[in-house]
């Protein structure tokens, strides 16, 4: 079990992002640490200048996605049938408020839909191809299927197919996600993902599910979820992640009890981002390594492995 105790500060603003938990290649560890850490620094220049929580994650998780290294948006991996299918979530600690997509195809960045679906409609959540026709309506950028498949991921793709790659042995789950406290005493959370390797098409894992993926309250905190989401449903890990602040009094134990249960109940493996209302961070993760970024002020904390 690894975890990262808790830092009090007194900044009015923070951000925490992660980039997946699970076996990341060697080759491959300054990639995610480095887009980790940009992400943070772009969620955390809309911060300082006065900006909202909700515009600090979406910033954040927008730069993952258009980051080919992370399994979210461009680079997604592929399902069995060789196409992409992505998911996304955010909720707004304020009202509750939540907006949430399931495998749509040619949204450019799923965090964007799902942050209109909150805002200007009546509506909780989308899917499929309803959710690709809603993106266009509201005049988000739309991408060929071809745009999103990058050659590692059909590389990789080809080799399950062939029988040389286990899906089920391979634990690197490089979903994305972000949390933020801004300067009004908001906190939000946003989560974007591909799924998990040569998934049966139609199949949604945590993500787009609110407490499961993500959950915010401005009376609890915001929390962001990565692993396999079959077993993160099961016990509704971001929410119950923050249920916990009360009892063990910061977020890192709360981070770290929630993950004991799922691995207790379920055997998962996944990994956590919490910020609590005072802006304490919370990090764990049940994995051999996660990809996150926090800030310390104005400097970005990041890696792929705690201390």
């Amino acid at each position: 079990m690894n975890s990262l105790l808790s830092r009090r500060y007194t900044e009015k603003v923070r951000i925490i992002v992660h980039g997946g938990a699970g076996n990341i290649p060697k080759n491959n560890t300054g990639l995610y640490s480095v887009g980790v850490k940009k992400a943070a620094e772009v969620g955390l220049d809309v911060l300082v200048s006065g900006g909202s929580a909700l515009d600090a994650v979406e910033t954040a998780v927008v730069y993952m996605e258009n980051d080919p290294i992370f399994d979210a948006g461009k680079g997604s991996v592929l399902n069995k049938d060789g196409f992409v299918e992505m998911d996304a979530i955010i909720v707004d600690g304020a009202d509750l408020g939540m907006g949430s997509i399931a495998g749509v195809r040619r949204v450019r960045n799923p965090v964007k839909l799902a942050r209109i679906i909150m805002e200007k409609t009546d509506n909780n959540m989308f899917i499929g191809n309803s959710a690709d026709n809603l993106a266009k309506q509201f005049g988000l950028r739309l991408e060929s299927l071809s745009y999103f498949v990058t050659d590692r991921r059909r590389e990789e793709w080809e080799d399950m197919k062939e029988g040389k790659l286990d899906p089920m042995r391979r634990s690197m789950y490089s979903t994305v996600g972000a949390v933020a406290l801004d300067s009004k005493g908001n906190v939000v959370a946003a989560t974007s993902t591909g799924g998990i390797p040569f998934k049966m098409p139609g199949r949604v894992g945590d993500t787009p599910l609110i407490g499961c993926g993500a959950y915010a309250d401005n009376e609890l905190g915001a929390a962001s979820a990565t692993g396999l989401g079959e077993t993160i449903m099961k016990i509704v890990l971001s929410k119950t992640a923050l249920g916990y602040i009360k009892l063990e009094g910061d977020p890192m134990r709360a981070a770290v009890r929630a993950i004991k249960l799922m691995e207790s109940k379920v055997g998962g493996r996944a990994g956590l981002i919490i910020i609590d209302p005072k802006g304490n961070v919370g990090i764990a993760y049940n994995a051999p390594k996660m990809a996150f970024a926090f800030n310390e002020g104005n400097k970005i904390v990041y890696g792929t492995e705690i201390p």
